[in-house]
């Protein structure tokens, strides 16, 4: 059994004295682990890193088997954020979620494309915005998409303003009323586009992080991962 794909490294740990256990997020197989003979060693070491893009070529005997992967570098990425704490954050939060989510060997290829857009935005300007979407298309593509297109109760697409933690529909400031208290923000950036200032990024990664708490980590019947509690711990 043998495919060639391209795929984003989410992790790497060291298997023996010289190979190592890689987990890639590829574009036509999913979140695949594989063993790397000679991974472990100094001259991999600036090719296993999270967040590189990857040419794969993966070999095994039986499908079900773990098998190996050969692979070679096409783009470097935490070299790009090592400077800069909070990219460099988010390029870990987004490795984790993608373990954390996303079952073994199953295709998902609107959030591969969404992930290979956010790796190549990350310390750009604006990028929070992109990560915070990133983040609505992980539970859109696992099951639990919002729907922020038009008000619950009235139907309007115009000024939306908090989304109901129940139902995970938007609203209204007017529709909100006296309920608003109760109901999660939605920043005006998300749906208009703007680059989002350091409170609407908190409030857009609460919007998000309440979903994948209460929802997809209830789902999985596992914590959200650490990485993504240091992310949003960086932003104040």
């Amino acid at each position: 059994m043998e495919w060639r794909d391209e795929g984003i490294l989410l992790s790497m740990r060291p298997h023996g004295e010289a190979n190592a256990i890689i987990e890639v997020f590829s574009a036509l197989h999913g979140r695949h682990a594989g063993v790397v003979h000679g991974g472990a060693s100094r001259k991999m070491a600036p090719v296993l890193q999270p967040g590189a893009q990857l040419d794969l070529a993966w070999r095994a005997r039986l499908e079900e088997q773990m098998g190996s992967f050969t692979v070679e570098l096409t783009r470097a990425r935490a070299a790009w954020v090592l400077s800069d704490r909070l990219a460099l954050a988010g390029l870990s939060a987004t490795c984790a979620l993608c373990r954390y989510a996303l079952p073994e060997r199953q295709a998902s290829p609107v959030l591969y494309d969404a992930t290979v857009a956010l790796m190549d935005r990350l310390g750009q300007a604006g990028w929070l915005r992109d990560y915070a979407l990133w983040e609505l298309t992980l539970l859109e593509e696992t099951g639990f998409g919002l729907d922020l297109q038009q008000c619950a109760v009235t139907g309007a697409n115009d000024g939306l303003a908090y989304v109901s933690p129940r139902t995970g529909r938007a609203v209204t400031v007017q529709a909100a009323g006296d309920f608003a208290a109760r109901l999660l923000v939605l920043p005006a950036g998300l749906l208009s586009g703007a680059a989002l200032d350091a409170r609407e990024a908190r409030e857009a990664l609460h919007l998000s992080g309440f979903f994948l708490q209460h929802w997809l980590s209830e789902s999985i019947g596992r914590p959200l991962p650490e990485a993504r509690a240091r992310l949003v711990s960086q932003l104040g």
